[in-house]
């Protein structure tokens, strides 16, 4: 008599209970609880970005421990654009948006775009979008933000590089640059502390510490300018309304050309400067 034999089977075990979807009205309500203003447009973006529930619930853990909108996102919306933000990275400011027109304004198809201090790419990315055909280069120091500018510029077939300002630039930019575009850090570095919460702790002190008056990267920025920018091309800076005058007498002495553009609804300014034709 034969014996049969089996291969003794491992028990299955019972599925996991899903996670029941956390109700707009309870999303609101601990947004609101935990101090967000505009709780109800964060929790539209959340509940339309999460692909489950169990997604939904970290996102909404994430957003009420303090991290950046943006970055619980993975995105900020900037000039009715997508840019993708990592942890960590520098989120594109409403105010920005000013800067980002006025050099469209004084781009064209084809034209020669530099974005330094670049970040996440937003400026660069903006302008790629509008003017067809821009050769775009964008530079910034902070490792994560490459990361994360390499990805939204690479996608409009822009290059980004590594180094502080024009440092890791290729030689072959000198002199060809038509819209040379800077948001520079810019904050006093003893107004830091004055910052919001969500800038201070989640995003890198080399990103929004300006100096002892806050314009150290833009006088360099500034100082070298002229020797990138092609005959009649422009520098923009974003800076603030009480640094305007100083911005201006930076960009002076480098040669430039300057004007003042302010929005006081956005309490945006930015200072122009063009080099001579």
């Amino acid at each position: 008599m034969s014996i049969s034999t089996c291969t003794p089977v491992a028990p299955v075990s019972a599925p996991a209970p899903l996670l029941p979807a956390l109700s707009p009205s309870v999303v609101v309500t601990r947004l609101r609880a935990a101090g967000c203003v505009f709780a109800e447009d964060e929790a539209e973006l959340l509940l339309s970005t999460a692909r489950t529930p169990a997604e939904l619930a970290a996102m909404v853990d994430r957003r009420v421990d303090g991290l950046p909108l943006e970055h619980v996102l993975g995105w900020a919306e900037f000039c009715g654009l997508r840019i993708s933000v990592d942890t960590g990275v520098f989120v594109p400011r409403r105010r920005t948006e000013f800067l980002a027109r006025h050099s469209v304004a004084l781009g064209r198809p084809g034209a020669v775009v530099l974005d330094l201090c670049c970040g996440a790419g937003a400026v660069g990315v903006v302008l790629a979008s509008v003017l067809p055909g821009i050769e775009l280069h964008a530079a910034d120091v902070e490792s994560a933000a490459v990361r994360c500018a390499r990805r939204n510029v690479g996608a409009v077939g822009g290059a980004v590089y590594e180094g502080d300002l024009y440092a890791p630039l290729p030689a072959g930019l000198l002199g060809r640059v038509d819209v040379l575009v800077a948001n520079a850090p810019y904050v006093p570095t003893e107004d830091i502390g004055l910052l919001p919460s969500e800038a201070r702790d989640h995003e890198p002190l080399v990103a929004l510490d300006g100096g002892a008056d806050g314009l150290d990267v833009q006088r360099r920025v500034t100082a070298e300018a002229a020797r990138w920018l092609a005959p009649g091309g422009s520098l923009l800076i974003e800076t603030s309304e009480r640094q305007a005058d100083r911005t201006v007498a930076a960009m002076v002495r480098g040669g430039l050309t300057t004007r003042v553009e302010e929005d006081e609804d956005m309490g945006a300014t930015v200072v122009v400067g063009t080099s001579p034709r």
